[in-house]
């Protein structure tokens, strides 16, 4: 383990990481929202992430658990309510729910 271990505590850059990929998505919902069309989003890749979120937030839960977890939470909050709003305008722009 180097000195820099000792210095920092490693979850602040699981933080920091975090932090940059939740700075983008109250702008992508408001987008969303805003514009009401699905243009430029993907439900497979969104979906994707959320699993993403979700993998780490099991892992901080049951082997690591520190403050890290909360920001997992936070940023699979944000990318549910970004899928929400995905459904809902793929509602509102086909007259109803049809298959993709």
């Amino acid at each position: 383990m180097s000195i820099f271990a000792f210095i920092v505590p490693m979850s602040i850059f699981e933080v920091l990481m975090l932090i940059c990929f939740a700075s983008a998505w109250p702008l992508s919902i408001l987008r969303s929202y805003t514009s009401r069309s699905n243009k430029g989003k993907s439900l497979p890749f969104l979906c994707a992430i959320l699993a993403g979120y979700c993998f780490g937030s099991i892992y901080k839960w049951f082997a690591n658990y520190d403050y890290v977890f909360g920001f997992y939470v936070a940023n699979g909050v944000m990318v549910s309510v970004d899928i929400l709003i995905y459904l809902w305008n793929m509602y509102i722009g086909r007259g109803g729910w049809q298959t993709p």
